[in-house]
């Protein structure tokens, strides 16, 4: 069986559009191809003194105790405080060393990594955990280093993994995946000349790997969309795209074929 660690910069991940991402889900994504889970770790920042004085900071040792119940080690990295030549307090919390040392000291019993920061420093830690025989997956959200997305094995956009990071929908829409649902895709197909495309999905946890989505195993779905329904800013040369992160509305494609979407927004644009 395939044996998976995790890995998690909460700090970079809550700082670069991942704030209240869903672990629970995050754990089912990475075992979705029925691996194992071996190592769980989370790097959490730690207001001491804060924790002391302030009620309001019971939310931050709530999410502790959350990520444990998981089944996550959780490893807090104490806040430090300095103050700048014109006086003003920061706090700093470093967790980049201490990650960096677990993924390669324990990488040897791994078959795959699952890597959650956008931070380009851990290039290095890649092409180390790559050469000792594991896969290594990114997930990330804003602000993510090139270079490090084209390190690793795959890289998938927390946008696009179902449930991971809520969507706001009012109430009793229904589920990702089905007529009404707000999902997010990208572009993966444009007509110029007839100004059409079709976007593409996540519709269940799977092989990520079968991207055709006429086949029956794809975990993807397709959807068809009009030019005139691209959202302000987004040019139709610079499509089809990956880098695009879309969010829709799902709805039933003529004649009951297949769905399509008139309601589509910008979530996010990387940049290569």
């Amino acid at each position: 069986m395939t044996k998976i660690g995790v890995y998690v910069d909460s700090m970079n991940i809550v700082r670069n559009g991942g704030y209240g991402m869903r672990y629970e889900v995050l754990r089912r994504f990475a075992t979705r191809n029925g691996g194992e889970v071996v190592r769980l770790n989370a790097y959490v920042a730690f207001d001491e003194e804060r924790a002391g004085r302030d009620p309001n900071y019971d939310a931050t040792l709530n999410f502790i105790s959350t990520l444990r119940d998981l089944g996550f080690k959780v490893i807090e990295k104490t806040i430090r405080w300095y103050t700048d030549e014109s006086g003003r307090q920061y706090g700093k919390a470093n967790a980049d060393m201490d990650m960096a040392l677990d993924i390669i000291s324990q990488c040897r019993r791994l078959d795959v990594v699952l890597l959650l920061t956008g931070d380009g420093d851990f290039c290095n830690v890649v092409s180390m955990v790559q050469n000792q025989g594991c896969r290594v997956e990114l997930v990330a959200f804003n602000n993510v280093s090139l270079d490090l997305r084209r390190e690793v094995d795959l890289f998938v956009p927390g946008y696009l993994i179902p449930g991971l990071l809520p969507i706001q929908t009012p109430p009793n829409t229904p589920p990702w995946g089905e007529i009404g649902s707000r999902v997010r895709g990208v572009c993966t197909k444009y007509q110029h000349d007839r100004g059409y495309g079709f976007l593409r999905f996540i519709h269940s946890f799977g092989k990520l790997w079968i991207t055709d989505t006429r086949q029956e195993d794809s975990p993807y779905k397709s959807v068809f969309f009009m030019e005139k329904d691209l959202p302000a800013g987004v040019h139709p040369a610079d499509l089809p795209s990956r880098e695009h992160i879309f969010e829709f509305t799902l709805m039933d494609g003529d004649k009951g074929k297949g769905f399509q979407t008139t309601d589509i927004s910008l979530v996010y644009q990387y940049h290569s």
